[in-house]
């Protein structure tokens, strides 16, 4: 693995390792009061985009980790919704 996918990899694990403790933290407590739709959404798009960008571009890294976050961040959204 060359320098710059392992650099992708580390990068994409701290970000989107960064989404599962508020993700666990939801379930836990069964509130997502305090967490923002609108942020969630975007959250969303933008991964959605990344994702995308990183299948046009064929980078591992990039899909791998951004399709985990929109998992999450989408599973976020129904917690959201779920526990109106």
């Amino acid at each position: 693995m060359d320098f710059n996918n392992l650099l992708g990899f580390m990068a994409g694990t701290l970000t989107t390792g960064a989404l599962l403790p508020q993700f666990v933290k939801s379930l836990q407590t069964r509130s997502t009061k305090d967490i923002s739709s609108w942020m969630l959404v975007i959250l969303c798009l933008g991964v959605l985009l990344w994702l995308i960008y990183g299948i046009l571009i064929h980078s591992l890294p990039i899909i791998v980790f951004n399709a985990l976050s929109f998992v999450l961040g989408l599973g976020m959204v129904i917690l959201k919704i779920s526990y109106r």
